[in-house]
């Protein structure tokens, strides 16, 4: 049921909810904030999963979006930095979209059903 609930969200919800709930998935130790080494996996992921090269390391990109969104300067992501950050940021708002775009599973899955 949390899983239909969270594709939901992620197909449906409004960006403040999607957000949110990508805030709470990569908050990966669940202490409220994301720190260097947790978005830098995440990138990391999303780079693997969709299998494009970038002008940018994974690396450079994480000290990027730190530099540019971590207001306090403390080396973590609270919430609300993440959320204003994603709003302001065209390319971490980008990234953080794409980091769960299901949309092509949803066009196999038609494929198939209309193919059988």
């Amino acid at each position: 049921m949390e899983y239909v609930a969270a594709l939901s969200l992620v197909l449906r919800g409004k960006m403040e909810q999607k957000l949110r709930w990508y805030f709470k998935l990569y908050d990966v130790d669940g202490n409220g904030c994301i720190d260097r080494h947790e978005l830098l996996n995440i990138i990391k992921a999303i780079r693997a999963i969709n299998g494009c090269d970038h002008e940018t390391s994974a690396e450079e990109f994480t000290n990027r979006v730190f530099n540019k969104i971590d207001v306090n300067g403390d080396g973590e992501l609270s919430l609300e930095e993440f959320v204003e950050g994603a709003r302001k940021d065209e390319e971490f708002m980008e990234v953080m979209m794409k980091s769960l775009d299901l949309s092509h599973i949803v066009t196999m899955i038609n494929v198939r059903r209309h193919s059988v």
